[in-house]
């Protein structure tokens, strides 16, 4: 037990003060935007081509694996199985987490980006995003909501700029949490058990849903659905970090001892996930931080549709919890895991679909500014009415 209190200790110095080491590398990376250009075109220039388009950025590959591996190789995937003994948890996670978050998130972010604060976004602002991958399209011609257009030699897509807004809120909500959500399960004093055993699920579920889900919702949103560009997104992304976990998890465990693997590699891990996370968001203003200096208020339009999805999921599954008789144990997690977000995910695959200087980036690393400070008030709510539920 002190071992794992030790463990949370340290990961809380990274974790729970993760707003200010992203507030730090906005004004890093709009710095480096500002004043040295020509390294963060460089970095972006670092990527894998298909058809003479950028598909996969190199450093942000890289980036995310880093993000990935620490979190894959701590699942034990002996415990998904046990989890089909506790039934109602698992079934009211998955169906908050696939069944009505992506939809809500659809639906909530449409409202408020492309209704409510259309006006302050700009009805005919625009932005220029990457060509979806296996498209021949040529300039002039219609894509979605999109236009092909020529810039500087470069054939882009030119979309509504609330649309790419709305891209990268689609990405977060249907990327449910695999990390940070053990920390606050931890806080909250939920079931580890449950949220590890959650975290195995989602991570396998991402495999399938992640890609189905997404060609769906972005398609719905008159958004390109680059499939080939998608799918090949979970692969980098999220099947590499998940394979490459497993199989040196068991390795490093018969080669050294389960002891070894826990209280020295994965020590050694705990920061290198924000380290890689960081990094990235370095990157990302590097392009988006003009923008924003320009337009500060463009971090509240996204910040607001993305506060209320969190509370109204984080709502949905505390109360079915309290309804279906689970004990707070169980609620706690369960109602943590539907609310937060794999913005790790989300963030590299906004990225990689329509460009580090896109919308969608930039909407996604708000996800990253508003989720650390609103699941840790959530965290106290739980803490504060734990009374409501039987142990």
């Amino acid at each position: 037990m002190d071992k794992v209190k030790s463990s949370s200790a340290q990961m809380n110095v990274f974790e729970r003060y993760l707003t200010i080491w992203v507030a730090l590398c906005i004004g890093g990376g709009i710095l480096l935007g500002k004043f040295a250009p020509e390294i963060a075109r460089s970095l972006d220039a670092m990527a894998i081509t298909v058809n003479g388009a950028p598909v996969v950025s190199i450093p942000i590959a890289l980036c995310l694996f880093f993000m990935m591996y620490p979190i894959m190789v701590k699942i034990d995937f002996h415990e998904v199985v046990s989890a089909g003994k506790a039934v109602r948890p698992v079934g009211l996670t998955l169906f908050i987490n696939w069944c009505v978050k992506p939809f809500t998130m659809y639906a909530i972010a449409s409202y408020f980006l492309g209704t409510l604060f259309l006006t302050f976004i700009g009805p005919d602002a625009v932005d220029l995003i990457k060509m979806p991958l296996g498209e021949g399209l040529a300039v002039g011609d219609t894509y979605g909501a999109g236009r092909v257009v020529l810039i500087d030699g470069i054939k882009m897509l030119e979309v509504p700029l609330w649309r790419s807004y709305l891209a990268g809120c689609i990405l977060l909500g249907i990327a449910p949490c695999t990390a940070m959500v053990l920390v606050w399960g931890y806080l909250s004093k939920g079931n580890d058990g449950h949220t590890l055993v959650m975290v195995a699920i989602n991570s396998l579920t991402m495999l399938v849903l992640f890609g189905f889900l997404g060609g769906f919702l972005l398609g719905v949103g008159k958004l390109p659905v680059p499939w080939q560009a998608l799918l090949l997104s979970i692969g980098i992304y999220v099947a590499l970090p998940l394979v490459a976990g497993y199989v040196s998890r068991k390795w490093i465990i018969a080669a050294k001892g389960e002891r070894w693997f826990k209280e020295v590699f994965l020590h050694f891990l705990t920061p290198v996930t924000i380290s890689a996370l960081l990094i990235t968001l370095v990157l990302l203003f590097s392009f988006k931080g003009e923008t924003i200096v320009q337009n500060p208020l463009t971090i509240l339009w996204i910040a607001v549709p993305l506060f209320v999805q969190t509370v109204f999921v984080f709502a949905l599954g505390y109360g079915l919890s309290k309804m279906l008789g689970l004990s707070y144990e169980n609620a706690a997690p369960t109602a943590m895991i539907g609310a937060s977000n794999h913005f790790e995910v989300a963030i590299a695959t906004a990225a990689m679909l329509y460009g580090l200087s896109s919308g969608a980036a930039l909407a996604t690393v708000v996800g990253v500014l508003i989720e650390v400070p609103l699941m840790l008030m959530l965290v106290r709510f739980c803490l504060r009415t734990q009374h409501w539920f039987s142990r």
